[in-house]
């Protein structure tokens, strides 16, 4: 039999567990006026947001990839090794980095060297080839160290650089083929063939009767015109003859003689005038003085008959030597004018023998091949002059691939050792990084070259970029045009470290930010009344707003710049209840 005490025990338990479920029961049961409460909507009230004052920066998001940059497939110009054979590729690209001047494959045994510059090359090198790609080859000659010219000729410098490059690859630069030295040798032997055949028909047309005594004329003829031109020139050289000087000279002395005697006259009058004459004085009872008087007029009359003869004689010898001179001149005249008239009849003469000899040989058939001939020669030098142009040292034009910035980076080879070559031979792409994406049309409108921006990779890192290019520069060779409008865009990292080809990552093109920390609300805030002014409602109570004017700036990511009668942590209604 149980003891009192567990008896009531186990009674104390039991009510407590009826009380207890009881009032779990009651917890759980509600009156339909309780429940029609508690399921009620709550009371409305503002949704707001802070304001908040911070930097604001406004950026394009973009998801890319990245890649080596500037894709360029390469092709030959042209045949390696100058001749027109089967082309093959005896090594292949090989992908990696690329230097000027490195070998970029092999064609046929014979290299192909990558040089930098813009102007692709389109022709064969060639000794005297002058242009721009010519320039291009000489600059990239001097880079490597190898010389040459700046002529912007291919010229003797220009090969000889060229051979240095080809010999420190281990190759030989590309000589004049057997064929070609044929060819030259043919040329060189038909120009002195017809040199030859005009000598021999020259030769017969001299010594042809038909032509012989009218080449006679002719030598006849010039000796005549050049002994009367002598004879005039002579002529004109003296102004009188031997005999005309005889003349004068004698003249000169009649004058001289003349000159003496009038000059004795005139002294021997002026003594005789001047000698003085005794005569006794008149004075009485005085000794008789001698006075000097005047010589007669009787004893200088003939004197001075004989100073007008001496005169006249002067002045007739005078008269005697310009007669003389005049005659001599008058005379030299005639004689100049008859060796004048003689020399054009020479003339007249020379010229008509000099066309009926050419009138004789025109119409002589030996003159037709003589002619003919020397055609011939004229059409055999131009031929080889042409062939020699580009004949000697030469670079083909599958020999060399200018690419616009070295070094390079081999990205694909298309051909393998031993395929033909037909189409491109590789891609080259940049050696540095690129990261290509695209936006929308109406996010490129905002987006400009050299903004910066930040690529985040996918274990959070975040790399310095900027934004090289957007729209048709930023597309890629062979990329297709987008269907949806959207625009392509290209970034440059500001370094490689750290980057991998063909990661995808997370571009963010800066394309504004505030200098300082401003005032921020979201977007959704901001109210444009119908005055046209700008507004944000703030809440300074319980569900109680007033309107504040405020000017907007810099918008990014749902929020915007706002200035006016607000302040950091005020609360502005984003939406109604």
């Amino acid at each position: 039999m149980k003891s009192p005490r567990r008896l009531l025990t186990v009674i104390l338990a039991g009510v407590v567990i009826i009380a207890g479920a009881g009032w779990a029961l009651s917890t759980r049961l509600r009156s339909p006026a309780d429940e029609a409460a508690r399921r009620a909507a709550p009371k409305p009230s503002l949704v707001t947001a802070a304001v908040e004052r911070r930097k604001l920066v406004s950026t394009v998001v973009l998801s890319g990839t990245l890649e080596y940059g500037s894709p360029l497939p390469i092709s030959l110009a042209g045949a390696v090794g100058g001749t027109s054979e089967l082309q093959r590729a005896t090594r292949a690209p090989r992908q990696g980095r690329i230097r000027e001047g490195a070998v970029l494959m092999e064609v046929n045994g014979r290299p192909v060297f990558a040089l930098r510059g813009p102007v692709p090359m389109h022709r064969t090198i060639a000794p005297g080839t002058k242009g721009d790609d010519v320039e291009q080859l000489q600059r990239a000659l001097r880079r490597l160290g190898y010389g040459g010219s700046r002529s912007g000729t291919f010229d003797r410098p220009t090969i000889a650089a060229v051979t240095r490059m080809y010999e420190a690859k281990g190759y030989e630069a590309q000589e004049p083929t057997l064929t070609d030295r044929q060819a030259y040798d043919t040329l060189r032997k038909a120009v002195q063939t017809a040199q030859e055949t005009l000598a021999t028909e020259r030769k017969v047309l001299d010594q042809g009767r038909d032509v012989f005594p009218l080449k006679l004329k002719v030598r006849n003829a010039k000796a005549d015109l050049a002994a009367a031109k002598r004879a005039l020139e002579q002529a004109e050289s003296r102004r009188l003859t031997p005999e005309d000087e005889t003349k004068l000279a004698a003249a000169d002395a009649a004058v001289r003689a003349a000159q003496e005697k009038l000059a004795e006259a005139e002294q021997a009058l002026a003594t005789a005038r001047n000698q003085p004459t005794s005569a006794p004085s008149s004075t009485p009872g005085a000794t008789a003085t001698p006075q000097p008087t005047s010589a007669p007029a009787a004893d200088t009359e003939l004197l001075e008959m004989r100073v007008a003869n001496a005169e006249a004689d002067l002045a007739a010898a005078h008269e005697a030597r310009g007669r003389i001179l005049e005659e001599a001149e008058q005379a030299r005249k005639t004689k100049l004018e008859e060796l004048r008239k003689t020399v054009r009849t020479a003339g007249e003469t020379l010229a008509t023998a000099e066309q009926g000899l050419r009138q004789a040989r025109q119409l002589s058939p030996t003159r037709l091949k003589v002619a003919n001939a020397g055609k011939d020669v004229a059409a055999a030098k131009e031929m080889l002059a042409e062939f020699a142009r580009t004949y000697g040292t030469s670079v083909p034009p599958g020999e060399v691939v200018f690419l616009p910035k070295l070094p390079a980076r081999v990205h694909k080879s298309e051909v393998k050792a031993g395929q033909r070559i037909e189409d491109e031979v590789a891609t080259v792409t940049s050696s540095v990084f690129m990261v290509t994406g695209s936006v929308e049309a109406a996010e490129s409108e905002l987006l400009r070259a050299g903004m910066k921006a930040e690529i985040e990779l996918d274990t959070g890192k975040t790399h310095p970029a900027t934004l090289t290019a957007v729209g048709d520069k930023a597309k890629m060779p062979g990329a297709q045009q987008s269907t949806d409008g959207s625009q392509p865009v290209l970034l440059t990292p500001a370094a490689m470290k750290g980057l991998k080809a063909g990661t995808a990552v997370t571009a963010r093109i800066t394309i504004g930010a505030t200098e300082e920390p401003v005032l921020v609300v979201p977007l959704a805030a901001v109210i444009t009344s119908a005055d046209g002014k700008t507004r944000v409602r703030i809440e300074y109570a319980q569900d109680k707003t007033r309107d504040v004017e405020v000017r907007t700036g810099l918008a990014a990511d749902g929020n915007i710049e706002v200035t006016g009668a607000l302040k950091e942590g005020d609360r502005v209604v984003v939406s109604d209840a």
